[in-house]
């Protein structure tokens, strides 16, 4: 959430950066300042009551031992008329913070100004491409080929038990799954990241926290009984670990990693990009978290991405990174890197992360602050990124790895898999 301090000071310079994420935020932002002027007025207000009425309540204390009862009496009536008014006075305020919460929480971050300008995902900046892109043996299988040939994934049996969307991993390919996991753990731990496991469900404050609400109703699981909603990402119940909390500047960064399964509802996903485990309502990922200080978050997202990076070397796949254009970018990102996969069979890239820096988006949410160095209270800034997830990484990994008698293991991975082919 913006900080409406920072939207009356910069009007134009808010309206310009929306302009790059295609939202056209004019209406909000008058309304926002407009409710500011309403709120800042009504709390002077306020205060000034509040001052008289305690001015008044040491003249009727003054009066009373002084024998002046009549006089403090008459005080006393406006001191009951001043509280009446301070009542009013509090709920109006009251009343205008709820709606300019509820316009602010409209408003998306501010892109950061080396975001590229455009509408979609073809609009978006390639500034890595790494490793060999093979052209596929004429006889090459798709992932989902593959994992029937082999009986490792059964997407017809996660029909049955559930709907599409939620495969059933099996043998060699149920541990391939958790070779990944331990595999991507291992390495966060290794880079100075604290294990988490985190609850899987999350509370609606929660929600709003890391900014899935109100802008991703439509995608996330909700327990409508206990209006508690399943996670799209480790991403929220990590990042809210710190919300309504004062930190340390010497406890900064805070680094987090956290395996969870995910779920997300991809309301109007159809097409081909849904087959296999393309898109799923189900799938695992182990995400890292980081909390900084606001002037360190742009080298920490560098580190990040370089972080990501060295993960799909040692999978030894070909990889890119793009930096998201306005457009592609999401509600709560000021900056997003995301790291796709050539996937040989299917003959396209995949997108495997998101590496994103969120400025004070997300702390201004959830209230997380840290204690600087001069004593002062300030808002730190949150960054998130896959690492990895699971089901493209597979796809990519199957196929690109397919022989005449079996998929082969990298290197790096047969440690946790006991096994370097799957036939």
């Amino acid at each position: 959430m913006l900080q409406i301090n920072f939207i009356r000071v910069n009007r134009e310079k808010v309206l310009e950066l929306l302009a790059i994420k295609n939202f056209d935020g004019e209406e909000l932002i008058s309304s926002a300042i407009e409710l500011d002027s309403k709120r800042r007025e009504t709390q002077k207000e306020l205060d000034d009551n509040l001052s008289e009425a305690n001015v008044l309540a040491k003249e009727i204390g003054v009066l009373f031992k002084s024998g002046k009862q009549a006089e403090a009496n008459g005080l006393k009536n406006k001191t009951a008329e001043l509280k009446i008014k301070s009542k009013d006075l509090n709920d109006q305020l009251n009343d205008t913070e709820k709606k300019l919460n509820d316009i602010l929480l409209q408003i998306p971050n501010l892109p950061h100004p080396s975001v590229p300008k455009g509408k979609s995902a073809d609009n978006n900046e390639i500034i890595l491409k790494e490793g060999d892109i093979e052209i596929p043996d004429q006889n090459a299988l798709p992932h989902w080929d593959i994992a029937s040939k082999y009986d490792i994934i059964d997407f017809e049996l996660g029909v049955k038990i559930t709907g599409s969307g939620f495969p059933v991993y099996k043998g060699k390919g149920a541990h391939l799954q958790r070779a990944l996991i331990n595999f991507f753990l291992d390495n966060a731990v290794k880079a100075g990241y604290t294990e988490i496991e985190p609850p899987y469900v999350v509370n609606e404050a929660s929600a709003y926290g890391t900014g899935q609400l109100p802008d991703k109703e439509g995608q996330m699981y909700h327990v409508g009984i206990d209006n508690l909603y399943l996670i799209p990402t480790a991403e929220v119940p990590v990042t809210n670990i710190y919300r309504d909390c004062i930190l340390k500047a010497e406890d900064l960064p805070l680094k987090n990693t956290a395996y969870s399964a995910c779920f997300r509802r991809e309301a109007g996903s159809y097409g081909k990009d849904v087959r296999g485990l393309n898109r799923l309502h189900q799938f695992n990922k182990v995400e890292i978290v980081q909390i900084v200080h606001p002037d360190k978050s742009y080298e920490v997202l560098e580190e990040m991405k370089e972080y990501v990076a060295g993960i799909l070397r040692q999978l030894e796949l070909p990889f890119r990174i793009v930096k998201l254009c306005g457009g592609d970018i999401s509600f709560t990102s000021a900056l997003t890197y995301d790291f796709e996969v050539y996937s040989c069979a299917q003959q396209k890239w995949l997108e495997v992360s998101s590496v994103s820096n969120f400025e004070a988006f997300q702390a201004n949410r959830m209230k997380l602050r840290f204690r600087d160095v001069d004593g002062k209270t300030r808002l730190a800034h949150t960054l998130n990124g896959s690492a990895l997830a699971l089901p493209r990484i597979v796809a990519a990994l199957i196929e690109n790895n397919q022989t005449s008698d079996g998929v082969k293991i990298p290197t790096a991975l047969t440690k946790y898999t006991g096994f370097n082919k799957i036939n």
